[in-house]
């Protein structure tokens, strides 16, 4: 084509921008630098009490803000859906987030279907929060276990 005085025709912007950020994600996926993970790996010794400390905290503030915008959602349903008052809205959603169930049944279709939803979804924050916070004790545990205490000799 190009002989003929013809140039390819371009790629859309769209594409060029995806294709590059699948470039830089594989490049990144490649780079094995201990800072860049979650944990650490096997081959390397268990974090200071101090980082595990501040790990713990972490791994905290996350459920803590997935179970606050999950609430946020149940009160937002609660008020669309119900017409409640943002605080009756707020213990409805609690109750559900915290294995309680409603205080009000829900008067309308739409609040009925909200509400069955919210609660299986309020059981799932449940499990995923309880996975956040166990996740670093567990990884630590284990970490301590396989960690061979004569490897750094």
């Amino acid at each position: 084509m190009e002989a003929c005085g013809h140039r390819a025709p371009r790629r859309p912007l769209a594409a060029r921008l995806l294709l590059g950020m699948l470039r830089r994600a594989r490049r990144s996926a490649a780079v094995t630098d201990n800072r860049r993970r979650l944990y650490e790996p096997r081959h390397v010794p268990p974090i200071s009490r101090r980082r595990f400390a501040r790990r713990m905290l972490n791994h905290f503030a996350v459920a803590s803000g997935f179970v606050a915008g999950s609430l946020l959602i149940g009160m937002a349903g609660y008020a669309h859906f119900e017409h409640l008052a943002w605080l009756d809205a707020f213990l409805n959603a609690a109750m559900l987030l915290g294995g309680m169930g409603p205080v009000e049944s829900p008067q309308s279709s739409g609040g009925k279907l909200f509400a069955g939803l919210y609660a299986l979804y309020a059981g799932l924050v449940f499990l995923v929060a309880a996975a956040i916070l166990i996740a670093p004790a567990v990884h630590r545990m284990l970490h301590k276990f396989h960690y061979p205490d004569d490897h750094a000799s």
